[in-house]
């Protein structure tokens, strides 16, 4: 499953302390995507100006880049106090009524998973936007009534990893809309070098980027990657960490060169190895290499994708000349007459 792999951006019970400890604190101490950062620090500057609220932000992005942490970073700058929720903890509308009666006047609201709320708390939640107010029903039958509460001015800000699954009407309500997107190695590396020194770890600069450059484009990775190189180092180098040391560390994990796992190469074997690299079914897949058809779907293909090594067409998954350069092995001339159609 997604969340028993080393590599999986998704949130894990151990990142939790450190990512408070390491989770910057102002936008310039955030690393990385300048755009959204510039854009920022304009709203902010401007609404601090009016001595107003934030209009209502929606983050979307792959999980692991850092919605949390902007939308921390967001209510620090605007000096206000953040109410930290999520879409499935949020079951009914009494619930989010709760949670909004008791905001302050500034007060950030972040929702995270926002795309998981149920469409009876979401009716709840558009007067509160628009109109900073929700309707409270009194009563039972025909003596039921309903009662307009007024709201202070907040921001809300809502993060999804599935922008799509997001309804319009809600999509709609939202000012500003900000996609963040994977991270370059040398980004990276900055993001590790600040954490490793944080965290005290003694580390040479191509230590931290070998760390860099297989961590998926992720902070999330490629600060669980230093903890995990940072106890080999410590057992094996001194505590020192050098690029041989990270490599060695990181294949210990099973981590290649460009970010893959065990589970990654898997899929490449066996598509390459059983099917002569595609095409082949998505259900076909998922039966052969003992993993669900939506796993292999939502989870492993992406990374695959980005990296130019798998293709998705109307006849089934196919493998790529990358892919097979990467994985060392000879393309037959079946797939590669397969490629030249596909390309044409």
């Amino acid at each position: 499953m997604e969340d028993e792999r080393f590599v999986a951006s998704g949130f894990q019970t151990e990142d939790s302390a450190v990512e408070q400890t390491l989770r910057p604190r102002t936008l310039k101490e955030y690393v990385g995507q300048q755009s959204v950062k510039d854009s920022l620090n304009i709203y902010i500057q401007a609404a601090l100006s009016r001595h107003d609220s934030l209009d209502h932000m929606l983050l979307y992005g792959p999980p692991g880049l850092g919605k949390t942490t902007l939308a921390c970073i967001v209510a620090s700058e605007m000096g206000q106090s953040i109410r930290v929720t999520s879409g499935p903890a949020i079951e009914r509308p009494g619930d989010l009524a709760s949670i909004l009666s008791n905001l302050n006047s500034g007060d950030v609201l972040f929702i995270d998973e926002i795309h998981r709320l149920s469409r009876q708390v979401e009716e709840v939640l558009y007067p509160a936007m628009e109109d900073y107010a929700i309707d409270i029903m009194i009563g039972k039958g025909p003596t039921a009534r309903s009662i307009r509460v007024d709201l202070p001015r907040f921001t809300l800000v809502g993060a999804t990893t599935r922008a799509g699954q997001l309804s319009a009407p809600l999509r709609d309500r939202f000012g500003m809309l900000f996609r963040l997107e994977m991270y370059s190695p040398e980004d990276l590396c900055k993001i590790v070098q600040r954490s490793a020194g944080i965290l005290g770890v003694d580390a040479d600069p191509d230590g931290l980027l070998e760390i860099a450059r297989r961590s998926r484009g992720t902070p999330r990775i490629a600060n669980r990657m230093l903890k995990r190189v940072r106890d080999y180092a410590q057992v094996r180098a001194g505590g020192h960490i050098s690029r041989e040391i990270a490599r060695e560390a990181l294949s210990l994990l099973e981590v290649d060169e460009l970010g893959l796992d065990r589970v990654d190469r898997n899929v490449l074997n066996c598509m390459m190895d059983k099917f002569g690299g595609g095409p082949v079914g998505l259900d076909t897949l998922a039966a052969t290499t003992g993993e669900d058809a939506v796993t292999i779907e939502d989870v492993y293909e992406p990374y695959l994708m980005q990296l130019g090594f798998l293709q998705r067409t109307p006849r089934g998954r196919v493998c790529t000349p990358l892919a097979w350069a990467h994985m060392k092995k000879q393309m037959p001339a079946g797939a590669a007459e397969e490629q030249v159609r596909m390309d044409i």
